[in-house]
């Protein structure tokens, strides 16, 4: 199994997963929290996993075992029948929040397209895992989620719809939030939404539930809550997590920052998305308390209070396998360090050349030889003379080869993390920093010529890991951009 593969737990449960050997469970969107989380889950309990995101790439770094990974758009109709053949069982965990704008009609289509799709190819039930709807009225992100449960059973096969609230366990949006305020703030002067209340359920409840939702004896279509076994206002959940990593932080909620300016500051205090942190916000300004005695009754299991939860993320985050490149959350990629932000900061940018993947290639072996990195000499010795002068390893490391590289190299200020030849080197910052940073530079086709580009990703360490990521950025442009052009002209002239 990876080394990103969830803490799946069966041993809470209380009945016995029936065997999925010989049989074909397809999960649209595994490139998601959940769908990362669930696909590894269900192949280790005997299901052949299709595992589907708009990008396979994004899903054979995660380097699971025995799951076979491919590429299909649900706004594309036409991409979805090859990879639902002979599927069973379909879950759909499909979100559109990333298309901006008002996505719920996107939602919507999305949702209409993967039903239909699964009409034709035969499939038995679709198992969609949405939110618990508050009782007053929904914000957007909310609406969302119910158009698509609608949509999706307006057709001819039967759907489970499980409706979660806040998820616990590494890389759930709302968990990483709390987790981001108690990391970063000593005093947190917040939105009047810290008093709202919900029902955290752990990760492994939802996986049990999740799970043994494809084989529960049913009629017609259902929805289930899934819920914790505690009600805990989000400032108690706050309280408990900093108690529990010894940060006991001061909370001052306000009545003034509208939902909006909420976003505004979540995104610029933590390291969630926009898109995400205006969800989030939207959907905080609710209680989600869950009612999921039906749930519980059908599938038996000891759910852990929240403490628990907690005590297991951490535990889960001590997995030290390395991957072959980045992967969101990855503990190698955060320096081993559950205290660094679970999701990253991130900046790339791309260059098309004619070069062949080989000579790209050896170009980027050169990294860090005699102090080049591709664009602003003079920048990059300014920040390494920093580094040597603080005490960390700039120029104090020469480099094994003069023009090759493997993993766990050491060239200067960083180290080889990851590499597959011909696609892609990742880079591990050594240099001394509140955070940790990676440069990634991955090679791929398009129309004929080869593309390459650069990531740099940032996973802050508290508020001064933030800080030094916004000092950072105003370089990133120049630096990043010029970078991926001198890579394609120095490979170019190889060939020359």
């Amino acid at each position: 199994m990876s080394s990103d593969a969830p803490s799946f737990d069966a041993s809470l449960a209380g009945f016995e997963f029936p065997d999925g050997a010989g049989r074909i469970a397809v999960v649209l969107g595994a490139s998601g929290y959940m769908g990362s989380n669930l696909t590894p889950a269900l192949a280790e309990v005997g299901w052949h996993v299709r595992a589907v995101a708009r990008n396979a790439a994004v899903l054979e770094a995660r380097e699971w075992t025995g799951v076979e990974c491919m590429s299909a758009d649900v706004l594309k109709p036409e991409t979805l029948a090859p990879v639902l053949k002979d599927a069973e069982v379909v879950y759909y965990l499909v979100h559109m929040m990333w298309s901006g704008g008002d996505f719920v009609p996107v939602e919507k289509r999305a949702a209409e397209n993967a039903r239909k799709a699964c009409e034709a190819a035969g499939v038995r039930r679709i198992v969609y895992l949405g939110g618990i709807m508050p009782k007053e009225a929904r914000s957007r992100h909310m609406e969302g989620r119910a158009v698509v449960g609608d949509t999706l059973r307006a057709g001819s096969i039967q759907v489970v719809e499980l409706q979660a609230a806040m998820i616990v366990g590494p890389g759930s949006a709302a968990f990483e939030v709390i987790r981001d305020l108690v990391n970063y703030l000593p005093v947190m002067i917040t939105p009047k939404w810290v008093r709202k209340r919900s029902t955290p359920i752990a990760l492994e409840n939802v996986l049990n539930y999740t799970i043994a939702a494809a084989d529960l004896s049913l009629e017609g279509d259902c929805i289930f809550e899934l819920a914790g076994p505690e009600v805990l206002t989000y400032q108690e959940i706050m309280d408990i997590y900093g108690e529990l990593v010894g940060k006991n932080r001061l909370v001052i909620p306000v009545p003034v920052l509208t939902p909006k300016l909420s976003s505004y500051w979540l995104y610029l205090v933590t390291s969630v998305t926009p898109t995400t942190a205006m969800s989030l916000v939207e959907g905080l300004a609710h209680d989600y308390v869950g009612e999921d005695m039906e749930i519980r009754q059908l599938v038996p299991q000891r759910l852990l209070a929240f403490r628990e939860a907690v005590a297991a993320t951490l535990e889960a985050e001590k997995n030290h396998d390395v991957p072959a490149r980045w992967v969101e959350g990855s503990i190698a990629a955060r320096d081993w360090n559950p205290d660094y932000s679970f999701y990253a900061k991130r900046y790339c940018r791309e260059t098309e050349t004619t070069a062949s993947r080989e000579s790209l290639f050896r170009v980027l072996q050169t990294f860090g030889k005699h102090g080049d990195f591709f664009s602003y000499r003079f920048l990059w010795w300014l920040r390494r003379a920093f580094d040597w002068l603080i005490g960390g390893p700039s120029f104090r490391t020469g480099r094994r080869d003069p023009d090759s590289v493997r993993v766990g190299d050491v060239v200067d200020g960083w180290r080889v993390l990851g590499m597959e030849s011909n696609k892609r080197i990742t880079y591990s910052m050594l240099m001394r920093a509140p955070g940790s940073g990676l440069q990634e530079f991955t090679i791929r086709e398009r129309d004929g010529k080869r593309v390459v580009e650069l990531c740099a990703y940032w996973h802050p360490a508290g508020f001064w890991g933030l800080l030094y990521w916004y000092a950072h950025l105003p370089f990133y442009g120049p630096l990043v951009g010029n970078a991926v052009r001198e890579i394609g002209r120095r490979a170019e002239a190889l060939e020359d």
